[in-house]
């Protein structure tokens, strides 16, 4: 009958492919397989399923190695982050070329080609306009040419004069607004012109116009306002009180509503606080060649700013706790400890870790709350 028994054994051994080597550990518990909120302080079966209740160890050799808890380190370096924000477009102050009335007068007529929104070219023709103020200056041209060319005796110390006062006079009317080809004309004819032609002082689109046939005006009134639009600003909204800054240079991305975006960088400007939004306003500058971007357009605004210094994990490492967030540390294999930290800003797929945690230390990316549950059961139990 022993005999018997021993090659049953021997049989069952041999069928295993071997004796399963045993574990060292002392269990914390047993457990059922199949609902694990059943444990036992002693192995025995479960109630409900027949099935032998599972050892539970205070250091699971699975868990350091299982798929579903991933690890990860705590690194400190610079980081990028994205703000995105809204902004309106505006013409560069720098290439906005406004025909300021030099003198009162009459608008005779006004050139095709010349209403708000038409480009112009540098020299194009504006409007027509007489005055007698006009007349004068051209009066006072032809005399200092003439005298530039037939210069009387001069006095001693009064070598140029001729010359000068032909420059002051070129110059006043420049800055009546009369162009380099009228100008040219009549130092060719010698002959005063009742009509006086505003030609564009640049190439660009008329953004404003402020003239109109047989309007009279009065000097130092605004005609015209062109601006070079192939480069522009944009002055985007950031919040007062948001901590990064946005350093000049920082590249930037501007897309209009149902548009492609075009590429922009943040200007070495100063940002001006609003006190009435309580926003900064920071400008941008664009090329756009194309115009697309237009004055007083709204658009998206995405900037990218690199931050220097920043302590970060995966945001999936952080767990909301009770009284604020936590991440599980690695203490060696399979063990976990639950720290709190206190984060900040949010960098892509990374947060920032103000406290709590040291660069180099491992905390669980994935699977954390499967830890956290493990744990929460354990003091239940």
């Amino acid at each position: 009958m022993k005999a018997v028994l021993l090659v049953a054994a021997l049989a069952a051994v041999s069928a295993c492919g071997g004796a399963p080597a045993a574990d060292a550990r002392k269990p914390l518990y047993w457990r059922d397989p199949m609902h694990p909120s059943y444990t036992s302080d002693r192995p025995g079966k479960a109630p409900d399923c027949g099935m032998d209740l599972e050892p539970v160890y205070d250091e699971p050799q699975a868990a350091a190695t299982s798929p579903a808890v991933t690890l990860g380190r705590v690194e400190r370096g610079s980081v990028q982050r994205t703000l995105k924000t809204v902004g309106r477009v505006v013409a560069d102050e720098n290439r906005v070329f406004p025909v300021v009335a030099g003198c009162e007068g009459w608008i005779t007529r006004l050139e095709p080609g010349t209403a708000t929104g038409d480009r112009v070219r540098k020299g194009q023709p504006l409007a027509v306009v007489s005055g007698r103020e006009y007349t004068t200056a051209e009066r006072s041209f032809l005399y200092a040419l003439k005298t530039a060319e037939n210069p009387p005796p001069a006095l001693p110390g009064d070598e140029g004069a001729p010359a000068l006062t032909l420059l002051e006079a070129r110059r006043f009317l420049e800055n009546l607004g009369v162009g380099p080809a009228q100008i040219q004309e009549l130092e060719r004819t010698r002959q005063v012109a009742l009509d006086v032609t505003l030609t564009a002082p640049a190439s660009g689109v008329v953004v404003a116009r402020g003239a109109y046939p047989r309007q009279r005006y009065d000097r130092d009134v605004e005609l015209f306002r062109i601006a070079d639009l192939t480069h522009v600003w944009i002055v985007a909204d950031l919040p007062a009180d948001d901590p990064t800054e946005a350093p000049a240079g920082a590249r930037a991305r501007v897309t209009p509503a149902g548009r492609a975006g075009i590429d922009a960088i943040v200007s070495g400007a100063l940002p001006r606080f609003d006190p009435a939004s309580r926003t900064a306003k920071l400008r941008l500058e664009a090329d756009n060649a194309a115009l697309t971007l237009r004055p007083d357009m709204i658009v998206d605004v995405e900037i990218v700013v690199a931050v220097p210094d920043v302590t970060s994990v995966p945001a999936t490492a952080v767990l909301d706790a009770a009284g604020g967030k936590q991440v599980f540390v690695e203490k060696g294999v399979g063990r976990y400890e639950p720290r709190a930290v206190r984060v900040g800003r949010r960098f892509g797929d990374r947060v920032e870790i103000q406290e709590g945690l040291a660069p180099g230390e491992t905390v669980v990316v994935s699977g954390a709350f499967l830890v956290a549950g493990e744990q929460q059961r354990r003091r239940r139990d």
